[in-house]
């Protein structure tokens, strides 16, 4: 059975929470099968990682089912060949060609079978539908986007992408990006099979494909029972090697002591996000190993600079000062974490350290609200309803912050929504409130993460502070197109002073990232990417 690697006992809470109808079909699963089931924090919204912008989401769908032209080698930022084997660079930087490896093939389930192997189509199927808005793809599914292609800005950065052959394709760039082989390998990236988007078209169902996926990595897809469990199987034609791990279950458990809980049970094997007051414990069983280190992300606080008041820039560095960061980072991070004063962390390549963040004062706060003329304002802070890496417990910050800016008198109502609806609300330009959010970096360069928080572009979109600044939004381009890495570093540094002094939204915390798991779990490499990859691990007898 499927669940011979997991003890009496920690059989019947799985089968209590993930429910018998994934299990349900174990039953062929010969008995030296291995199983690994991660305690997930949260459900995908959805398994087409173009989509969408959710680690959780993308842990789902590209870190397990898809993979893209470049990777990063595990554990690293490095780029890496992934389905291109290699690549050449014209002169100008304006046309990168990819040689496609040979030999990988599709998922080959149920509900779809390949005939032939990956191929350049696959690719100009992937990237056309989010780069042509008169593609047939590109509004397959109603009301959503291509957030994360559109916030790297790439419909200005590509201009074409061609087939030379079936085993290679060109990018023509309509100005140089010296991101660019990191950028593809971001979620966006994850290549589709134009075979299957084919027959699904044909059927008359695109949405299909953001319900069943079909991609070349290391496990496949086999179900999903909604906000409660999904099941995967090792892909045993993957170019890769087949992984060691037989089955792969993500149990979604959105209360993180919860997951804790579960992992000393035994009940899962590796659990996502615990709480800081639950790692001196994870960390005193003997029965696990707790794995560490800095992560490349923020949390911040985003208002909404298209409303009144906060389009005044006195108002917003009042309430900057207003809230005393290093309480939050003492009460929720509980000894993991640090107070941001940039939206870029230490770690990170391009951190201006010269920067002075605000002081923690609230009298001075108070006097800047009264000489901006703001009396008894109202704000509604908006507190995720999930743990993050960069945010163990939104809803204590938010209380937090409540009782901070009531002492200037700013009274707060703390909102929160199911957690796609909060990250589809976010977005919206007429977002009611200051919403808690962040992010890790999805690649390492500083341009993924000014990029995305504040171009211009993204107003609307992954700038949900919704400010727009030329001045940022020039070195931001400028930055993309030189190679010097010193020039890049001058350029970010400058950003960075920008934003800080137009308090464009208050920086939060950078956190240490923690991810417990069983003593028998082998071969997991952290992410500092913040993804959850398990093609090369192992459960020891």
């Amino acid at each position: 059975m499927l669940l011979k690697m997991i003890s009496g006992r920690a059989r019947a809470g799985l089968l209590a929470s993930v429910g018998a109808a994934l299990l349900c079909g174990a039953a062929a699963t010969p008995a030296s099968a291995k199983m690994l089931v991660y305690c997930s924090e949260s459900a995908p919204e959805g398994f087409d990682p173009a989509l969408y912008a959710a680690n959780s989401t993308w842990d789902a769908s590209s870190e397990t089912i898809y993979e893209r032209l470049t990777t990063f080698k595990v554990g690293t930022t490095d780029v890496v060949p992934g389905l291109a084997e290699s690549w050449t660079i014209s002169p100008d930087n304006l046309e990168y060609t990819f040689k496609l490896r040979q030999g990988v093939k599709f998922h080959s389930t149920d509900y779809f079978t390949p005939t032939r192997d990956f191929n350049a189509d696959d690719v100009l199927f992937t990237f056309n539908r989010q780069l042509h808005k008169d593609d047939a793809w590109h509004g397959y599914i109603t009301g959503a986007n291509w957030e994360m292609f559109e916030a790297m800005e790439m419909p200005a950065i590509i201009k074409d992408v061609v087939k030379v052959d079936d085993r290679t394709v060109k990018f023509v760039l309509s100005q140089p990006d010296a991101s660019l082989l990191a950028k593809i390998a971001l979620n966006f990236g994850s290549i589709m099979s134009k075979e299957y988007a084919d027959k699904l078209a044909a059927a008359g169902d695109k949405t299909v494909l953001d319900h069943k996926p079909i991609g070349t990595g290391p496990f496949q897809f086999v179900d999903y029972q909604q906000d409660a469990a999904i099941r995967y199987a090792a892909n045993a034609n993957y170019w890769g090697g087949k992984p060691k791990i037989d089955d792969l279950v993500f149990a979604i458990t959105v209360d993180a002591s919860a997951r804790a809980q579960r992992l000393k049970a035994g009940e899962c094997q590796v659990a996502a996000y615990p709480v800081p007051a639950d790692v001196p414990a994870l960390k005193a069983d003997p029965d696990l190993t707790v794995m560490e280190q800095p992560g490349l992300n923020v949390a911040y606080l985003a208002f909404n600079n298209l409303k009144a008041p906060f389009d005044n820039i006195e108002v917003r560095k009042a309430l900057n000062m207003a809230i005393n960061k290093q309480a939050i980072v003492d009460g929720v991070y509980q000894g993991m974490g640090q107070v941001a004063k940039n939206p870029i962390p230490p770690n990170m390549w391009g951190y201006n350290d010269k920067v002075t963040d605000y002081p923690y004062d609230p009298a001075a706060a108070k006097q800047m609200l009264d000489k901006a003329g703001v009396k008894d304002l109202k704000l509604k802070i908006w507190a995720m309803p999930v743990s993050r890496p960069y945010m163990p417990n939104a809803r204590r910050a938010a209380e937090m912050m409540q009782a901070d800016l009531a002492k200037v008198g700013v009274g707060v109502e703390i909102v929160s929504y199911e957690w796609a609806d909060y990250l589809k609300r976010a977005r919206d330009k007429d977002r009611d409130g200051a919403v808690i959010l962040g992010g890790t970096s999805d690649n390492g360069d500083p341009d993924n993460t000014l990029g995305y928080y504040f171009s211009c572009s993204a107003v609307g979109g992954s700038n949900t502070a919704n400010w727009c600044s030329k001045p940022v939004d020039e070195i931001i381009q400028k930055a993309r197109v030189i190679s010097d890495k010193a020039e890049r570093t001058k350029l970010y540094e400058q950003a960075q002073q920008i934003i800080h002094d137009d308090a464009a939204w208050v920086s939060i915390a950078h956190s240490r990232v923690v991810l417990p798991m069983s003593k028998k779990v082998e071969n997991y490499v952290m992410d500092p990417l913040g993804a959850h990859r398990f093609g090369q691990v192992d459960v020891a007898e």
